[in-house]
């Protein structure tokens, strides 16, 4: 048994830790905090040395973390908060201004939110105002001038050189299992809402396979469309946080959709101290953890 005296919790083994449950591996989570595997590693099993337990259920076909790892899961992420949120607040300067932020829904459930509702209480002189729209929504505003910067969902090869590039992912064309497409005809597609660029690029791109799409179900939520799928209703198009095991990736006779990256990108001709504060938190924060972290 380990005295508890010379038990300790690194931080950076925290973070990696954190990072391996984000990402869904040790090699991902490496390649997210441009680490090495075998960094990575080191990290929590320095940490299992320290703490007499092992943290990582390493036998093949199991959960990713044993019970041990997922109890200081829950530790590991409001440590990692405080520990940030104390960095943060002896490093402030007092900053005052009024900032315009654009989200998208999804983003209102991630991390960004917690970095927002931390700058807001340690910079109270500056105002902050947000409004949750679609992303084709908010690089309209951003061009008008409505909106000082916005964190939004682009195709990848959109990203501009000054974005930053908060999370990527891919985009499928998913089934269920149980539907059957006919040979011919036209392929019942499961929509968003007419402000969504992805259905943009469906109906326009997405066809120029020769196959054609019937829009059968409309709705703006990710997870009205899941059901719809799950219910055999149609194809869709769906980013790889809200495919699931029993979805069927569709690779032929449509044509491959293009990845996709939530970015933040600032209006052409916002800047302030307020402004470029928040933005560097986000970058700070992003670069730290290897990524955005959404809520599925």
């Amino acid at each position: 048994m380990t005295n508890i005296d010379s038990r300790r919790l690194d931080i950076d083994g925290l973070r990696a830790l954190r990072a391996i449950r984000q990402h869904g591996g040790v090699t991902r989570a490496a390649k997210a905090l441009d680490l090495t595997q075998s960094a990575v590693s080191h990290k929590v099993k320095r940490m299992e040395t320290s703490l007499g337990c092992e943290l990582l259920d390493r036998s093949p076909g199991s959960s990713m973390f044993t019970s041990e790892g997922e109890d200081l899961l829950e530790y590991a992420v409001r440590i990692l908060r405080l520990h940030d949120e104390a960095l943060v607040s002896l490093a402030k300067s007092d900053v005052a201004g009024r900032i315009l932020l654009g989200f998208t829904e999804d983003t209102t459930c991630s991390d960004l939110s917690r970095i927002l509702g931390r700058f807001c209480r340690l910079h109270p002189q500056v105002a902050v105002r947000t409004k949750v729209r679609t992303s084709l929504v908010l690089r309209s505003m951003l061009e008008r001038g409505e909106l000082d910067v916005a964190i939004m969902q682009v195709f990848a090869h959109e990203v501009r050189p000054a974005d930053v590039v908060l999370l990527r992912e891919n985009l499928h064309w998913v089934k269920s299992r149980a539907l059957s497409l006919e040979p011919e005809g036209a392929i019942p597609f499961l929509s968003f809402d007419d402000d969504c660029f992805c259905r943009r690029w469906a109906l326009d791109i997405g066809q120029d396979g020769g196959a054609a799409l019937e829009t059968v179900f409309e709705c703006s939520s990710a997870a009205g469309i899941v059901a719809a799928v799950n219910a055999g209703l149609g194809v869709a198009l769906l980013s790889d946080r809200h495919t699931r095991p029993e979805m069927e990736i569709i690779a032929s006779r449509l044509p491959a959709p293009p990845a996709l990256a939530y970015v933040l990108r600032r209006a052409r001709k916002a800047r302030n101290p307020a402004l470029e504060s928040l933005t560097f938190e986000i970058e700070s924060e992003i670069s730290r953890y290897g990524g955005l972290a959404l809520a599925v």
